[in-house]
């Protein structure tokens, strides 16, 4: 089981970063990885240039991965998620991840990539 901050930020990053030729990165500091889509799309009332995907950020006691969407299409994401995985998201959209086991890796990867297919079946995402 992962516990280092700086470990399980840089896995997460790196599980985005298996789709960064469909996204735009934002922002690539340590304190924050962010990425969006690259077709110019609704969001809310406004129009942006891409779509807002996801960030990492890391905090003294956990990694939080803010993920869109969980916010956009739940119904389609939240009921594959384990239990486990459930304890960690906040809100709507933002996991605390205190911890990574292989498992848990597992799962996230396989959530974000559900994620990419369904943004680019709803034309969020370059296919």
């Amino acid at each position: 089981m992962e516990k280092d901050i700086s470990i399980i930020r840089e896995k997460l990053v790196g599980m985005l970063k298996n789709h960064q030729d469909l996204f735009k990165v934002v922002a690539d500091t340590p304190q924050k990885f962010e990425v969006h889509g690259t077709i110019p799309a609704m969001q809310g009332k406004q129009k942006v240039d891409g779509f807002y995907f996801g960030s990492v950020i890391p905090k003294p006691k956990d990694v939080r991965l803010y993920f869109f969407p969980m916010y956009t299409h739940k119904e389609k994401l939240h009921g594959k998620m384990s239990p486990e995985l459930n304890k960690f998201l906040k809100g709507k959209s933002c996991f605390h991840i205190k911890h990574l086991t292989p498992e848990l890796e597992n799962e996230i990867q396989l959530m974000i990539n559900d994620a990419v297919k369904i943004y680019q079946k709803d034309d969020l995402l370059t296919s």
